[in-house]
């Protein structure tokens, strides 16, 4: 096995032992959300919720998101694997367990938990495993990452929902979407943050399979 080969382990998830140690300091987002101007460090208003929703790169992503009535505040970062605040370069290796992920502060009251996963749905193949498109490794998998279990059960039932839309498209394929109950989240480093509204000619690989989701 050759060296990078040893260091980059893109298509299967580490153990723990396997994970890199990662750091005992956090990244804090230092600036406000570029377009918002609201802060994008947490607590946030206590009459909001949150989500933590992985679908490819997430600069595409967070675009999506911060664009809807209801939204609060988006920030990405990484989650659902084992390395403490780790950095960019370190969740690209594979060796962290973590996928990028944005961050959905959002108002219950206005925006329901159903339509931003009809958004997070419609907006990229949930089949693909550890890849999106061009996009491939273990930080590019799909993820749906909820803070208590009633929100659970609501993604669970949006992902079948979803399933049962792609088979009668004639999709055949199975969501590979990891759908579970998660409250770490690390901030990506400033520079990824609302990365597109800064470069907006910048990479955006977000393609949906034009399948709708029903019931959002």
């Amino acid at each position: 096995m050759s060296f990078m080969s040893m260091l980059t382990k893109k298509f299967a998830l580490p153990t723990r032992e396997e994970a890199l140690p990662g750091r005992p300091d956090r990244v804090i987002p230092t600036l406000s959300h570029f377009v918002s101007g609201r802060s994008q460090e947490t607590p946030f208003p206590g009459n909001l919720k949150t989500v933590l929703l992985g679908m490819g790169c997430f600069w595409g992503a967070e675009r999506l998101f911060w664009k809807l009535d209801g939204v609060w505040v988006t920030a990405v970062g990484y989650a659902g694997g084992f390395t403490p605040n780790p950095t960019y370069n370190e969740t690209c290796t594979g060796r962290t367990g973590h996928t990028e992920v944005v961050l959905v502060a959002y108002d219950p009251d206005i925006v329901s938990l159903e339509r931003l996963l009809a958004v997070f749905w419609e907006n990229h193949d949930p089949t693909q495993g550890m890849r999106q498109g061009n996009d491939t490794g273990t930080q590019y998998r799909s993820a749906i990452y909820v803070s208590n279990a009633d929100d659970l059960a609501v993604a669970i039932a949006s992902r079948d929902r979803y399933q049962e839309a792609l088979k009668e498209a004639g999709r055949p394929n199975s969501i590979t979407t990891e759908v579970k109950e998660l409250n770490e989240f690390y901030y990506a480093e400033e520079y990824h943050q609302q990365y597109l509204a800064k470069n907006p000619s910048g990479y955006c690989g977000i393609a949906g399979t034009g399948v709708r989701c029903p019931g959002a």
